[in-house]
């Protein structure tokens, strides 16, 4: 049985999986896979569907949450909507400006 405890990433991923203006933040394996089975560009990808996959494996307890990120983030290259990580969440929430303006 696994547990009901959000399965954290160590460090957000940022993808723009829609409009230009609105970045998405993850911080979870269950957002991840929320956006890889609803709102996903490119729903064919062979990446996607591995990361699903591995998002279903971390739920259940069976692998790690890093497995899920790292698979989470070659889906998003592979369907051109990475944008990177977040050292510091609070930098890139709430903000107007492009992740890119966020770094030092």
């Amino acid at each position: 049985m696994h547990s009901l405890a959000p399965k954290r990433f160590h460090k957000p991923v940022i993808i723009q999986p829609g409009r230009i203006d609105r970045d998405r933040v993850v911080t979870t394996v269950a957002e991840a896979a929320e956006l890889l089975l609803r709102a996903w560009p490119s729903p064919g990808s062979e990446q996607r569907l591995k990361a699903m996959k591995i998002c279903l494996e971390v739920i259940n307890g069976r692998k790690p949450p890093r497995s899920a990120r790292a698979a989470f983030i070659v889906a998003a290259k592979d369907a051109n909507i990475f944008l990177g990580d977040a050292d510091h969440i609070n930098d890139v929430i709430d903000l107007n400006l492009p992740v890119s303006e966020h770094s030092s």
